[in-house]
């Protein structure tokens, strides 16, 4: 069946799910970007932590170098590193949410390409909104 021959609430539906997949890519990458953040910045608190008091520290800030204090540091980097933890957890369960809907869209697809059941929209009527945030 291709794309001509397919009814519009298929298709819509077809598009909905690719949407989804798109959606779980990013969140994906996301989440791989800030488990790099995080391990980045594990590191540095680590090495930090080796440095003794008395020793100059500095901070990136752009292109420059400041001069900062050791527990300062040691603060920004703890409270980045439960920063991209609070944003790992939110980010997995948007992972998961988009999983579970990505399940559901890909069922509904193959009910709807099998005949479907009764529940399937005949192809002149208008397709029926099933996301409930709206």
């Amino acid at each position: 069946m291709s794309a001509g021959q397919m009814p519009p609430w298929l298709q819509e539906q077809i598009m909905k799910m690719q949407q989804s997949q798109q959606s779980l890519q990013s969140v994906m990458q996301q989440k791989q970007h800030l488990e790099i953040e995080n391990a980045e910045t594990g590191k540095a608190l680590e090495e930090l932590r080796k440095v003794a008091d008395g020793d100059a520290v500095f901070k990136q800030a752009g292109t420059v170098l400041i001069k900062s204090k050791k527990q300062e540091l040691i603060d920004e980097l703890e409270e980045r590193i439960e920063l991209t933890k609070t944003r790992a957890v939110v980010l997995e369960k948007q992972e998961t949410r988009l999983k579970e809907t990505l399940k559901e869209q890909e069922a509904k697809i193959t009910e709807q390409m099998k005949g479907g059941p009764a529940g399937a929209p005949p192809p002149n009527s208008p397709p029926v909104e099933d996301n409930p945030r709206k």
